[in-house]
């Protein structure tokens, strides 16, 4: 590949995957069953100069190889603002991909799409929340990739041999041990969100192994944890005693080791994670509401659609649900995008509200029950924040400022 035997595109991908395999200290490159591509977010002439070579040289990516948002909503584009120069370059970016051979997924939740990996598979993965929830719900085995390596290993069906690719690098490091807990916080989505934060913070580098926390209702919860603890700690593989599939005990999780650190941790702390995730409190106006990040997925479409009998919305308040193009199809299939869209609630499908120019009102607070979002959109976009579970979301939207259940 390198010399040239499959075209100079991935001859240029490959001397870049040897070069970095080189770095890493990696002996030997295995072959992967699919990538997942973060790079087609545009942010500068760099992205497209890289891309847009490969196209120029012919390249195509030889494994199933989905992506991740981009900067407009291609289905939607009458919804994205920002210079017309800067959205002409993201589009031109997202299509270049495709020119590739990549799949148009425009999500951050691979793992929601008919291309999920299964327990095991070796992959090259893209974005922090997609890498930790292959990694810890599903058993799948990939590093984090940043832009370009990811796209290289999409070229050449390899990856490095290295990290958690690896079993003996896979074994759990630090126990977190939850306290116990009052049947309010086990039953709130809000708990895995807290427990996510406080671990992502404490990790520092490590494996973190959590024992304690209640068996989730849905794969969302833990898709909500490992998102919240990749963004403020860059985890990328957790495990959860006796929900994860790595996990079955304690001793399986730690690989038959004693742990290097045991944290015990307090409900005076998960409360401060919480209020961490805050910049403004209880009774602010808001001037909208954003869910999905990551993507919505069909499970929380249907458990808001429940919980929205008798729902109307403030006036004047923006409400924004990010999902992906195959969750989109499916809940207009059933019937339900026309609920959503009956209560003035907006569909984003390709991108997200913190990552793009969407969000009318940059001066105002926005509500989330993201701790991504949370985590991420005031330094991004600059907008106040406030977090809260999902019924708290809706209930704030109809009475148009902050409100929080006791937790």
């Amino acid at each position: 590949m390198r010399d040239g035997g499959h075209g100079p595109a991935v001859a240029f991908a490959m001397d870049i995957l040897l070069r970095f395999a080189e770095a890493v200290g990696a002996p030997k490159l295995l072959a992967i069953s699919q990538a997942h591509i973060d790079g087609c977010l545009y942010h500068g002439q760099v992205s497209l100069d890289f891309v847009e070579r490969l196209v120029t040289d012919g390249g195509k990516v030889c494994v199933p190889t989905t992506l991740n948002v981009g900067s407009m909503d291609l289905l939607h584009p009458e919804l994205i603002g920002g210079p017309q120069a800067e959205r002409a370059a993201g589009k031109r970016l997202m299509e270049a991909h495709l020119a590739l051979g990549c799949e148009p997924s425009f999500t951050c939740a691979p793992y929601q799409t008919r291309f999920r990996p299964r327990f095991g598979e070796q992959i090259a993965w893209g974005e922090s929340n997609a890498i930790v929830f292959a990694n810890s719900v599903i058993g799948a085995r990939t590093n984090r990739y940043g832009d370009f390596i990811d796209l290289c290993c999409a070229l050449t069906g390899r990856a490095p041999a290295f990290g958690l690719h690896l079993d003996e690098h896979r074994r759990g490091e630090v126990l977190f041990r939850l306290p116990q807990l009052p049947p309010a916080w086990r039953d709130s989505d809000a708990l895995y969100v807290a427990v996510g934060h406080v671990v992502g913070g404490r990790s520092r580098g490590s494996v973190p192994v959590i024992e304690g926390l209640p068996p989730p209702p849905s794969e969302d919860r833990l898709k909500a944890l490992g998102a919240v603890a990749a963004s403020s700690g860059s985890v990328a593989l957790f495990h959860a005693v006796g929900i994860t599939p790595e996990a079955p005990t304690q001793g399986d999780a730690l690989g038959g080791r004693p742990p290097a650190e045991t944290i015990d941790l307090t409900l005076a702390e998960l409360k401060h994670a919480l209020a961490g995730l805050s910049t403004a409190a209880e009774g602010t106006p808001l001037s909208a509401v954003s869910l999905g990040t990551p993507h919505f997925s069909l499970q929380e479409f249907k458990t808001m659609a429940r919980l929205m009998e008798g729902f109307h919305k403030a006036p004047g308040l923006a409400f924004y649900i990010n999902t992906s193009r195959e969750t989109y199809h499916t809940i207009h299939g059933l019937g339900l995008r026309t609920l959503f869209e009956h209560a003035g609630i907006t569909l984003l499908t390709d991108t997200c509200t913190y990552v793009t120019a969407l969000l009318h009102r940059l001066d105002g607070v926005v509500m989330t029950n993201s701790g991504k979002w949370a985590h991420y959109a005031p330094g991004n976009i600059g907008v106040g924040v406030a977090f809260g579970s999902l019924a708290d979301c809706l209930a704030s939207a109809q009475a148009g400022y902050v409100m929080r259940s006791a937790l």
